[in-house]
């Protein structure tokens, strides 16, 4: 990752977890709408980066881009989305509607703040938990542009039936040996460590082993 101020980060793995796993809801349920030319236009953002566009207007030439030093992208929690065509990079009435499916999902959307609205703005808390009745149906391709569209991939072989239907937190054995398969992932550099500390944290759900057994084979497949 680029800790030059000046390059946008669009690596949804640079989220914390829980922001990961609420962004490819929100874009799961914006395809199941028919909005599948959303795109991540920024994820983690440092504090430095954050200061130097905060400067923007202010100190330095440009417009406005942000109103705060304070922002949950330097915690790892928030991103920003754009359009891609036929619609303008930031239509209102799309974001609008994903702003309208994220406050289903209890995901924070820019767009209802008084004062500053930022309509392109999403982001979670720490305590973010996925609504009942919902889950990640498959893999959802989140693009980091306007050139490919967002994808729901729904994979059911007899492998993954296993791995949901044998996961089991209490087992020892079980953690175990999917403590080794993540670590040797992260060894090779497929995923991200966070994983495992969210295994280790008792945090990791049937959903998200799944959605990540399903990203480690294919990234291995590449």
């Amino acid at each position: 990752m680029s800790t030059n101020i000046t390059t946008t980060c669009r690596d949804l793995d640079q989220l914390l977890s829980v922001a990961q796993i609420a962004c490819r809801l929100l874009f799961q349920e914006c395809y199941k709408e028919g909005i599948n030319n959303i795109f991540i236009t920024e994820t983690y953002r440092s504090q430095e980066r954050q200061n130097y566009l905060y400067a923007q207007g202010r100190t330095r030439p440009g417009q406005i881009v942000t109103w705060t030093l304070s922002s949950n992208h330097t915690s790892r929690l928030a991103w920003d989305i754009a359009i891609g065509p036929p619609q303008s990079l930031y239509d209102e009435v799309t974001l609008t509607r994903v702003g309208a499916i994220a406050r289903k999902l209890g995901i924070t959307w820019g767009g209802d703040w008084t004062g500053n609205k930022d309509r392109p703005h999403f982001e979670v808390p720490k305590s973010w938990k996925m609504p009942a009745n919902y889950k990640l149906e498959g893999q959802v391709i989140v693009p980091i542009s306007s050139k490919k569209k967002v994808q729901l991939i729904i994979v059911e072989n007899e492998e993954e039936t296993k791995v949901a239907q044998a996961w089991n937190p209490a087992s020892k054995a079980i953690r175990t040996e999917t403590e080794s398969y993540i670590a040797q992932a992260i060894k090779e550099g497929v995923i991200q460590e966070s994983h495992l500390e969210d295994l280790r944290k008792g945090v990791m759900t049937t959903d998200h082993l799944l959605g990540l057994f399903i990203t480690i084979q294919q990234r291995r497949a590449n």
